[in-house]
């Protein structure tokens, strides 16, 4: 299955050697192009990309602030940069940006980006068999509120709290709950010793961590067992959650 690609940039002439690069590569379909920040996240909200290519300084709204918007709808979304400008490299890296591309690069350089991005593609399908860890606490429910019902959910059962187009989602072994609630407010309520704030968009239960891989630069995928689903987790995270389980 091709992974779909957003092209977001001001200049056509650029705009068109990446696409003609992307095809090239083979494995990828362009899913939509942009010649402002605006557009591109409409594009996004309803075409929903795997990889999304922004420039830095674009009409109407910033790569920068396009990317922050992309991470709130879909945090599992691949951010590349192509930019002429290096400063912004920190920036960048505050948003989990996936690679920082300074024009004019070289064609091998973002081959090797597309071959990062077809392996990660690739973990993300895989859905490991290894065993839970049992947590021995005593189970403590969590209360969920939606506008539909209340919930209370066993916090033993609770693998993943994601941020999911603009709601919080709440994985459990067996279903998914949605609420109105901002990620922090849930965090307050789960046991801090089962649960780890791993990513600003994620919040994982430890005993369901199957298998952790590097993604770009500072950031880390968490494959955890129980759901085909997986979570971000930055470096800070991952030297915490070492702390936690010496």
């Amino acid at each position: 299955m091709s992974i779909r690609v957003l092209i977001a940039d001001d200049d056509s002439g650029m705009r068109l050697v990446l696409k003609k690069a992307v095809e090239k590569y083979g494995g990828f379909v362009i899913a939509g192009e942009a010649e402002d920040g605006g557009a591109a996240l409409r594009i996004f909200e309803s075409q929903r990309p795997e990889v999304v290519f922004l420039d830095v300084e674009m009409p109407v709204m910033t790569g920068i602030e396009c990317a922050k918007r992309i991470a709130d709808i879909d945090p599992r979304a691949i951010i590349i940069f192509a930019t002429a400008h290096e400063g912004y490299m920190p920036e960048a890296f505050e948003v989990y940006a996936f690679d920082y591309l300074v024009k004019p690069f070289k064609l091998q350089r973002l081959g090797q980006t597309l071959e990062r991005i077809k392996g990660i593609s690739s973990l993300r399908q895989d859905v490991s068999e290894n065993k839970v860890i049992r947590s021995a606490n005593v189970p403590r429910k969590l209360i969920i509120r939606n506008k539909e019902s209340i919930s209370f959910v066993d916090m033993e059962e609770i693998i993943l709290v994601q941020r999911e187009d603009r709601a919080t989602a709440i994985y459990t072994v067996q279903d998914r709950f949605v609420t109105s609630d901002n990620l922090g407010d849930v965090e307050q309520k789960l046991d801090e010793s089962m649960f780890i704030r791993c990513h600003k968009s994620y919040i994982i239960n430890i005993n369901y961590i199957d298998k952790i891989y590097p993604y770009g630069r500072w950031t880390y995928i968490v494959k955890l067992k129980g759901t085909d689903r997986d979570a971000l987790m930055t470096r800070e995270s991952f030297d915490r959650l070492e702390n936690i389980l010496e």
